[in-house]
């Protein structure tokens, strides 16, 4: 009896380890302990090799949950690395250029042809004042998130602006929290915008604001859509896995969204309306 509830228990610990052919092997070493200790015919045995197995498959499972997690968090590092050297190198090639195209327009101006200066200068600027707007007051990480996000959204033909009266980082969160949130909050509305476009509209969009209002800091993200459900609707953010993209979405950028918030006392709401999505967070402003 003693024996097969633990193989029972040790089976299904090791459904759950996060190294399966390491965890075969060791339960295979772990039965090989219990077989000797029932061969011996002593019960003492038994019940020291039952608990001692016990206790290495307890072990070695929340080894794997904290190995999980710590593997988790150094994905998201890794992504804020490279999201801030895209942004370092985008600002660094535009200063390297930058007396190249001075000479260019200078080159132009002096031959008499100022429409074509005029329009290489245009196109020039709207690339400055595209990295400009991103990275404008905000620190590392919150600047790298930022500026992928245009990129992404420059990628899928979305029209993306961002309408910030301060700095994203003024928000009264560890920066980390501030790019996982706004991370998770335009990742979603760029999804939902690429999905409304890619059904035959050309009018996708995404927006981010941010501005201070009577002793709050309001985040507000709208974003072009398709017809949500209701059901979905009425849900979102509520629990874990709800997403407004359809299929096996695991919605878990939502979970992320609302626990960030609720974490600094904020305010969450949203609506969907005809074709645009609006998320609202308040944060409440500690001076």
């Amino acid at each position: 009896m003693i024996f097969s509830a633990i193989l029972f228990f040790s089976v299904k610990l090791n459904s759950s380890s996060f190294h399966p052919a390491l965890g075969a092997l060791f339960l295979v070493f772990q039965l090989l302990v219990l077989l000797a200790a029932v061969l011996s015919g002593s019960k003492a045995a038994i019940a020291a090799a039952a608990g001692a197995a016990v206790l290495a498959e307890t072990a070695r499972w929340y080894s794997g949950k904290i190995i999980l997690s710590s593997g988790a968090r150094l994905k998201e590092k890794e992504m804020e690395v490279r999201q801030l050297n895209d942004t370092y190198l985008a600002v660094r090639k535009q200063r390297h250029d930058f007396l190249k195209h001075v000479s260019a327009v200078q080159y132009m101006l002096d031959k008499g042809q100022f429409s074509e200066a005029k329009a290489y200068f245009g196109g020039l600027l709207s690339g400055y004042e595209e990295v400009n707007l991103a990275i404008k007051g905000e620190n590392g990480p919150v600047a790298g998130v930022l500026h992928h996000m245009q990129k992404k959204a420059s990628a899928e033909g979305i029209s993306i602006h961002y309408d910030l009266e301060l700095p994203l980082s003024s928000l009264p969160m560890k920066d980390e929290d501030i790019a996982a949130l706004a991370g998770n909050i335009l990742s979603n509305s760029i999804e939902a915008a690429a999905d409304y476009k890619a059904s035959g509209f050309d009018d996708a969009y995404a927006r981010l604001q941010f501005y201070k209002r009577s002793g709050l800091m309001i985040l507000t993200c709208s974003n072009s859509t398709l017809p949500v459900p209701q059901s979905i609707i009425d849900s979102l953010f509520e629990r874990f896995g709800m997403s407004t993209k359809e299929g096996d979405h695991e919605g878990l950028g939502t979970k992320i969204i609302k626990d960030i918030v609720f974490s600094y006392n904020g305010f969450l709401d949203y609506t969907h309306k005809g074709q645009s999505f609006e998320v609202k967070i308040k944060i409440p402003h500690i001076s």
